[in-house]
């Protein structure tokens, strides 16, 4: 399995998804779709809470036999 490929698509998410919210949010003017604004964040600085608490988006650490 190819983590980088994992983490860009990731990242690529979390910025597509923020968007949408915020402008969802903007459109229909409902307060609550502004919190896209988490996710885009996240997405631009390639932090992903949820990939901290599950360890599952690390990259494979290289162990030495």
């Amino acid at each position: 399995m190819d983590f980088n490929k994992v983490r860009s698509f990731c990242r690529s998410f979390r910025i597509i998804i923020g968007i949408v919210l915020i402008i969802i949010g903007f459109v229909t003017g409902i307060f609550w779709f502004y919190l896209g604004i988490l996710p885009l964040i996240a997405g631009v600085m390639n932090f992903c809470p949820l990939c901290m608490i599950t360890k599952k988006c690390d990259l494979p650490k290289n162990s030495e036999y």
